[in-house]
């Protein structure tokens, strides 16, 4: 029973592992998308590229929203898992096969990705609106 229990306490761990690999990447995309737009951006205010760099900034743009989709399909993955975890877990405690004393604790990465969300829903807003600091 015990071994069991601890199983499930790893695979928790496990399932925020992905998560973290899920919010590197998509902050590495956001990031990297940030800086080519800015890039741009400030080559066409100093006179250095002519004509239209819309094209460069776009790709920039471009990147931000695929890590900022990338990071909502994290979070939507790991939200099901984790409640399909607690269901298996809440059925094995039914049945008497694990002692399941405490209770999964709220899941700090989770929390994290979400407040990334958030950062990078308001740099794309900024981005694609050209308001507000980083537009």
């Amino acid at each position: 029973m015990r071994r069991t229990g601890m199983a499930f306490q790893r695979t928790r761990m496990a399932a925020d592992r992905t998560l973290m690999a899920v919010i590197r990447t998509s902050l590495s995309l956001i990031g990297f998308g940030f800086t080519i737009y800015q890039f741009f951006n400030k080559l066409k205010e100093a006179g250095v590229l002519r004509g239209p760099a819309a094209s460069e900034r776009n790709f920039g743009s471009s990147l931000v929203l695929l890590g900022i989709v990338m990071l909502i399909l994290g979070i939507i993955y790991h939200v099901r898992f984790m409640l399909e975890l607690r269901k298996q877990r809440g059925q094995m405690k039914s049945e008497g096969l694990i002692y399941a004393e405490t209770n999964f604790p709220p899941s700090l990465v989770l929390i994290v990705a979400v407040i990334l969300l958030l950062l990078g829903v308001f740099t794309a807003l900024s981005m694609i609106m050209h308001a507000g600091p980083y537009g």
